[in-house]
């Protein structure tokens, strides 16, 4: 199918659609073949199998332990905020 600028402009969201399902739309100017139309493809999801990059990556034993004041202190704006810790039973 093709259609010119103006008439494409004027009836863009049929145009998509019939593109969407699977037609291709030639928008030209001055009669010329300028752009076309098509649905695009979705390309299925890379597969990753467990356990790809074993042996790649290190993780420190402390990566989840609590932060330094100094450097806490500079997340809060200076002074670190009072926490109220649970009682234990």
């Amino acid at each position: 199918m093709e259609v010119g600028i103006q008439e494409a402009k004027r009836h863009f969201a049929h145009l998509l659609r019939r593109a969407i399902t699977g037609e291709e739309v030639i928008i030209t100017r001055w009669g010329v073949p300028a752009a076309r139309l098509v649905r695009i493809e979705e390309k299925p999801a890379k597969e990753r199998p467990m356990g790809m990059d074993r042996g790649k990556i290190w993780i420190s034993e402390d990566f989840d332990a609590p932060l330094p004041d100094d450097l806490l202190k500079l997340f809060y704006g200076g002074k670190l905020p009072k926490i109220k810790r649970p009682k234990h039973k």
